[in-house]
This record gives C-alpha cells, structure tokens and sequence, in this order.
C-alpha cells in the first residue's frame, strides 16, 4: 500500500507537458474519429519498459525529473487531458499499484507532427519524428546513476518505496533495479550504434532481433541473457506510415511479411510488442506438437493487439491541409501515369488488386523490387542467432525445428507463431489440435480440418519453410523492397526506406545531387514537400553516403526514376502527390 500511495503522489507532483500552440488533426476520413484516436494513443498491447513508479522517480543529469516535459524533448507527442499527465502519446501503462508498468503502443512512433508557420499538424499513423535512440541511451544513463551511489538510490527508494519503508524493502528494491539495469544496459550497450540512427528513423528488425534473442532467450540463471545474441542496429530505416498497411498484400521494408487480414496482422503486431519490452520467456514443456510454452510468462495483451489491427483499417490516408493547383495536379496524374522509361510512377505505385488474404477485405499489390537503393537491411535478414531455451523447439505450420543455432528470422517465427496458435487453441488442448492436423490428410473431417486450416496463413507471415526463399535472396547482390501505394506520401518524409533523403524534390533529383546532409524535424517545406532545411527541435544531423557506399545503411543512392523529368514535370507530379 506504501507503494502505491508514493507512486500516486509522485504522478500527481509530476510535471506536465509545456502547453502546446494550437494543434490542427489533419483530415482522414469519417472512419478515423476522436474517441478512436484518443483510444488508438493509449491502447495497452503488452509492452512493459519498466514499472512506472521507477520511471517517475529518475531524474536527469541536470537533477529535472525524467519524466518532467512528458518525453517531449525526444519528438514525443503531448495527449491533451490525459490523466497521466507526464506520459505523451503511445505511451501506456498496465498492471496496478506497485506492478502498474510504463509501456509503448504503435502510435508512440506512428503519429507525427509538422510545424508550417508556427502551427502544429498532428496526423495520426503517420511516421514519428523521434528520437527513440536518445530516449533508450537516456533510460539506461538514467538507472546506472541510480545504482552508483548510494545517496542517489537513497533518493530514488525513497520516491518509490515512501520514507518508511523497511530495510528489507528497500534490499529488495535495490536487488529489481539491478537485475533490470544489467538486462537493459547489456542490450543498450551493444545495440546503439554510432553514428545514431537520428530521429525519424531506427534500425527496427535488428531491435526486435535483439531484444528477443538477447534477452528472452538464455537461462534463467544468467537472468535469461545472451550477450553474444545481440549486434549493433546499423541498418536505419524510416518509421513507415500504418494508413494503408492492413491493406497491402506484402508488408515489412524489404517485404517478407503476408499480410491483409487479422491473422496475418497479429502476427506482424506480436512481433513488434516483441521488440518493445514484451515480458517474453518460452519455457519447455513435454508435448508431441508443442514442446515449448510459449504463453505463460508472455505480456501481451491479446484483447489490445487485435483492437489496435481493426483501427489500423479505419486510419485514413492525411488529406493534404493547405491550398491545391488542381489543374496542375491533374496535369502531375498525367505524370504519374506514364510508363517507368517515360519517368511515370503508376507501374510500381499504382492500385492493383493484390493477392486474395480475406473475404472481407481486398488487398493492393505491393511489388517487391530492387530499386538500387541501401542494401544494409538485406545483411540484418541473414542473421543467425543461438537458440537458448528454444533449441529444439518444433511447432506446426513452420516447417521448422531449431538446433542450436538458427537464423533469427526462424526463432522470431517460432516465438510469434507459437504464441499465437498456443493462445488461440489452447482451451481446446493438445488433443484438440492433433486431431484437426490428421484430419487434413482424412477425407470428411472437414469440421476438424478447418479448426487448423484457419492458422496456414501464418506460413506466409515469416520467411520460413515454403517461403524461404526470400532470405535466400538477401544474400544476393542488391535488396528488393516493398513500393506502397503513395496516397498520404506527402506526410512520410525522409523518404526512401532508409529516411536519406529528406523531401520529395530532392527523391526527384540525381542521387549524386541529393543533400550529402540534413537534420531532420518538425518544420516542413510545403514546396518542396518534406523536412524544412531549417530545424530546431534537434541537432543531430543525418550524414548520408553516395553509391560507392550501398551497403552504408545512410546511402542516399537509388530510385533513380522521375529524376529526368522536367521541372515542369516535377512540380505537377508533386503537386499530384500533395493531392492523394
């Protein structure tokens, strides 16, 4: 009860956000409402950084409460009326008392905001402009402080445990925070690289990699760590925007994921809780189709996940808020339309029926195609990982037993595929589930072989077995990438997979040509469609290579198409983009 009166009194003393100039939501669509946003940035999907009690007690170098502009400095986004005041945006909280955990959820890096003039357009879905680098290197920073002297873990007990709290306590206290710091600060100090990602941009696959072999996977004695699972993310890319991403049939930056129905979502939404601090520990069990549980010591919140997919559908693309040329956008269509030697765009960008994932809802195409741009990220599928407690494991649908080592894709799968089937079938037990798989090869049990059938879509959500011919392909020269329909493009800048180049003029012009440098931020350029040359919201730069540097992670090279336009080409073409 202690705890939980100081925790309370601690957010009640917490600062809250600088008020903010007036924020203008952009338009996007009747489906996408207020009560819908409101519950899309606090929707809890599992994830638990840490308790939050401690997170309100660390303080920054400075001595300012960690938490005292709500995150703001690292790009996060303020919540008007928010009873926890000093958590923005996606940031979310689970558990109650002493167990309530601080956690993330897609909108704390899929919502943006761009500054025109003084005024702040908030567009929901949209790729965050933050720092998520510094936050995570300023957590670590933050708790190491705590642990190295005694006065400053005296005032931080003190803070979370309230000023009568036992010797024992306070031990006990002191033992969490140690076990916490050494799992966090083995992840942070061999994930970060240098130079940082920059805000607007994170090397997410090597993250979730990370996160999930580094530290769910060792003994439990060793507090489930493997050190050597984990590599520097130097593979960088730009948040990509989620209006649209239910809907096409291929999805991830270098594609590998099916995707277009809800199966097909969770799997992809799992994954991600994965990789921002999901409580996640597989541990053995005896069973002929299932030899790990997968779900016992697993935070998802099942409930939040499948919430968070069905409003994914009901973000609509940003409607572009300032004055259109209509005549010069339909003279950019035109442009649009023109065939890839004539500079067009249409080919790959179009709206095409994709592949058949649900009776409900139609997919579009996503091509997957090397358009001679960074190829780091290919080298972050290719990975091998040791298996830790998952040696050994084999479950339906993938096709695959780990050994001893594996490629990370593999235990990624087994580890989302697992949970998901265990999760769905589990009520109806082991039993259950070997009678549907038998049934596929018994003619008439077509009641028990839908019961399984329903789950094969799950072969198509990670490149193994059947589909593994897509990490096959990494390892070659060049790396193909997903080209998305480009309706609400005008608010995604940087733009390439990669965040190198900072607006639409510049993807237009030469690679050679391209800025070598810019710093990214709010402040947008309604001419040139994207980051403004001027910025003040952070001072890292983002140092971009040429083509001589390919596999760079930063390499501005590629995507050459359109760059031969005319200017008079190029400014209806963008005119148009403004307009989709």
């Amino acid at each position: 009860m202690r705890t939980l009166i100081a925790t309370c009194a601690i957010g009640a003393a917490a600062m809250a956000a600088p008020a903010a100039a007036q924020t203008v939501y952009v338009n996007q669509g009747s489906d996408w409402t207020p009560s819908l946003r409101q519950q899309f940035y606090t929707q809890d999907q599992g994830a638990r950084i840490m308790p939050l009690g401690w997170m309100r007690a660390l303080t920054l170098p400075g001595g300012e409460a960690f938490l005292h502009d709500a995150l703001a400095r690292y790009g996060y986004l303020p919540m008007t009326g928010r009873q926890e005041a000093d958590l923005p945006a996606g940031f979310t909280t689970n558990g109650s008392g002493a167990d309530m955990a601080v956690g993330m959820t897609c909108s704390a890096c899929h919502t943006r905001q761009i500054e025109v003039s003084g005024t702040a357009y908030r567009i929901d879905g949209g790729p965050g402009i933050v720092d998520f680098q510094s936050f995570l290197k300023d957590l670590d920073d933050a708790v190491l402080a705590v642990l190295a002297e005694d006065a400053a873990f005296d005032a931080f007990a003190g803070k979370v445990l309230g000023s009568g709290a036992s010797v024992s306590e306070r031990n006990a206290l002191k033992e969490e925070v140690e076990v916490w710091s050494n799992r966090f600060h083995t992840l942070i100090s061999r994930s970060l690289p240098d130079p940082a990602w920059g805000p607007a941009r994170l090397d997410a696959v090597s993250m979730i990699f990370n996160r999930l072999a580094g530290l769910d996977l060792g003994d439990p004695a060793d507090d489930h760590l493997i050190p050597e699972n984990i590599a520097v993310a130097d593979a960088p890319t730009r948040y990509p925007f989620l209006w649209n991403a239910a809907r096409q049939d291929f999805t991830q930056w270098p594609g590998f994921s099916a995707n277009g129905n809800d199966l097909l979502g969770l799997s992809r939404n799992l994954g991600e809780v994965y990789g921002v601090f999901a409580e996640f520990h597989p541990q053995p069990q005896s069973g002929v189709l299932f030899n790990r549980d997968y779900i016992s010591q697993n935070s998802a919140n099942w409930g939040g996940l499948k919430a968070l997919e069905e409003w994914i559908w009901d973000i609509g693309a940003p409607q572009w808020p300032w004055e259109l040329d209509h005549d010069l956008a339909a003279q950019g269509e035109a442009v649009f339309n023109r065939t890839a030697a004539e500079g067009g765009c249409v080919a790959c960008h179009g709206k095409k029926k994709g592949k058949f994932r649900s009776i409900f809802h139609t997919t579009w195409e996503t091509p997957i195609l090397d358009a001679g741009t960074d190829t780091r990220e290919c080298g972050v599928l290719t990975r091998t990982v040791k298996t830790g407690v998952l040696e050994g494991a084999s479950i339906p649908l993938t096709g695959t037993t780990l050994g001893a080592e594996a490629k990370a894709f593999d235990v990624l799968a087994v580890s989302v595929i697992g949970a998901i089937v265990q999760h769905s079938l589990g009520a109806f037990g082991e039993d259950f589930v070997a009678t549907a798989k038998a049934a596929e090869a018994t003619p008439g049990n077509d009641d028990d072989r839908d019961a399984l059938s329903e789950f094969e879509d799950l072969r198509k959500a990670f490149p193994t077995g059947d589909n593994a011919g897509m990490l096959k392909s990494a390892a070659e020269p060049g790396c193909k990438y997903e080209a998305r329909v480009l309706d609400g493009i005008w608010a995604a800048a940087p733009y390439l997979h990669n965040g190198s180049v900072p607006t639409l003029r510049d993807l237009l012009t030469a690679p050679a040509d391209r800025p070598v440098s810019f710093k990214p931020g709010p402040n947008y350029d309604i001419e040139a469609v994207g980051m403004a040359a001027e910025q003040t919201a952070f001072d890292q730069v983002i140092e971009t290579t040429g083509c001589d540097q390919l596999d760079s992670g930063n390499s501005r090279c590629g995507h050459d198409y359109g760059t031969s336009l005319s200017e008079a080409d190029k400014t209806a073409l963008l005119e148009y983009l403004k307009s989709i």
